[in-house]
């Protein structure tokens, strides 16, 4: 099919052209190129079988309803000739309805492939919409739409090629809810970029999961914006959302991540920045690996049942770094199914109020964490915070603050020792531990104002008594967030502490 800007000519069957009106009528491959300045192709196809559109250099306008858009079919693929650049454009208002209202909708199950690009804009309402599934997995497409960017009410796959979307509404978004088997969007491989000033980045109404590729995503104006009313979030998902692998980029002026349910980052490398919490999940977050840094948020990993397991977690915020809550229950009292659990990997948080705070019970049995609470309040904030049980059992644990802990120290478990300063000491300042002849079991410098620390490590023995001291610099092993183990004692004494007792 040669498109003539006000019409069209073909020679082939299962394909009816009136005016600058092209409708395919019957399953096949059919290619088009050229332009039509105030025309459509429709796909209508009543019997079974994949209708292929390849766009070979298509630019296609329309100014009364979707230049592009299937009405019937048993599957459509709509594949982007390789080296060709393809456009669609609608009207602010449509004079002919389409069900759904974007410049490429499809009433049948949706594929993009191809490595050609295509531009996508929505003046009217979506750009890229199927009632059905919606699978990209090739091609440069770039999509800008004046409410949903991209929308597969069954679901979304992109699995590869670039993805380039600024929405007025969400930027991606799977809405099926009559289905707990659909409404799920998932991200492999390929690139995307997402910017949605009044949407989320990624909605689901079950499961978003990010298996590989790169994603970014700005949301209501990024961080440093208030958030308003509409939900602005960078991945929400009513289910769960998933992090298995790729890169996640997040700059959102609402949560970051949000889960009615769960969340879960198995992998991959999780930045994120938010106005509100960085990760939030109603029931449970779990992170056994990968990489999850938070540079910005109020809270930064916040869900009533918290278990960190493994990988490398970073997390500034200014109330709680990590947090459990459990909803209905007040703050003051103790939550009976709200934990916080670190059993492995490397754990630093910074918190405006508390390093891990949780309103049941806090245990560290692995892993390596460094806690620093507020640098400024002491007495109710700490680098521990707990209104349960406070026990540690294993791992490597620092905690500061003007307050190191608010939770009463465990009198079982693992050994540590407490030191309390006279004064705040300022930020950059080296604490030495070590043994009574003088063999250093650890350092820390800090990077925030503090006036308690406290060190529970393996190589300490309750009862035994230790030397503190200051100055110098740090040595030894790196075990992270400005914590090492062994070295070359050095600094001036400034205390001496036993293992097991004292507070700070």
């Amino acid at each position: 099919m040669t498109l003539t800007g006000s019409g069209a000519t073909s020679s082939a069957s299962g394909v009816s052209i009136s005016g600058s009106t092209v409708t395919v009528t019957a399953a096949g491959t059919y290619r088009f190129t050229g332009s039509l300045t105030n025309g459509r192709i429709v796909v209508n196809s009543a019997g079974t079988g994949i209708v292929r559109l390849i766009l070979n250099g298509v630019t296609i306008a329309n100014t009364t309803t979707a230049p592009l858009s299937v009405t019937a079919a048993d599957e459509v693929m709509v594949v982007l000739a390789d080296g060709t650049t393809n456009r669609l454009t609608d009207p602010a208002t449509y004079t002919t309805a389409v069900n759904p209202a974007a410049a490429l909708s499809s009433a049948a199950d949706l594929t993009i492939t191809g490595n050609g690009s295509l531009a996508v804009t929505g003046n009217a309402a979506d750009g890229i919409a199927s009632d059905d599934g919606l699978v990209i997995d090739s091609g440069t497409i770039t999509v800008t739409a004046k409410d949903d960017g991209v929308r597969g009410q069954d679901y979304i796959l992109h699995t590869g090629g670039t993805l380039g979307v600024t929405a007025g509404g969400d930027a991606l978004k799977s809405d099926e809810d009559a289905d707990a088997t659909e409404g799920y969007v998932y991200l492999a491989g390929g690139a995307r970029t997402l910017t949605a000033p009044g949407g989320d980045g990624v909605s689901a109404t079950t499961d978003v999961i990010v298996a590989g590729g790169s994603l970014t995503a700005t949301t209501g104006g990024g961080s440093t914006t208030t958030p308003g009313t509409t939900s602005t979030k960078g991945l929400k998902a009513d289910v769960s959302v998933v992090i298995s692998d790729g890169q996640v980029n997040l700059n959102a002026s609402d949560d970051g991540i949000n889960s009615n349910n769960l969340i879960t980052v198995d992998g991959g490398a999780l930045t994120a920045a938010s106005g509100d919490d960085a990760v939030h999940a109603n029931t449970a977050l779990t992170i056994s690996a990968g990489t999850v840094t938070v540079t910005r948020s109020y809270e930064g990993l916040e869900a009533m049942k918290t278990t960190l397991a493994g990988g490398t977690i970073n997390v500034t915020a200014t109330d709680d770094a990590v947090n459990a809550a459990e909803e209905g229950v007040d703050e003051r009292q103790v939550a009976p199914n709200a934990f916080i659990r670190v059993t492995g990997g490397t754990v630093t948080v910074n918190g405006g109020t508390d390093g891990l705070d949780s309103n049941g019970t806090l245990a560290v049995s692995g892993g390596t964490v460094i806690a620093n609470g507020s640098p400024t309040r002491g007495g109710g904030e700490g680098g521990l915070d707990s209104n349960g049980a406070l026990t540690m059992t294993g791992g490597s644990i620092l905690a500061t603050g003007i307050t190191a802990s608010t939770s009463t120290l465990p009198t079982s478990g693992q050994a540590w020792v407490a030191y309390s300063f006279s004064a705040n000491q300022p930020a950059g300042t080296v604490v030495h531990l070590a043994t009574a002849s003088g063999t250093q079991l650890a350092s820390f410098q800090s990077t925030r104002v503090l006036k308690g620390v406290i060190f529970d490590l393996s190589s300490l023995t309750r009862g035994t008594s230790y030397r503190i001291y200051t100055g110098g610099s740090v040595s030894g092993t790196a075990a992270g967030g400005g914590l090492y183990t062994g070295g070359t004692l050095s600094g001036t004494q400034v205390g001496t502490v036993t293992a097991g007792s004292g507070r700070a």
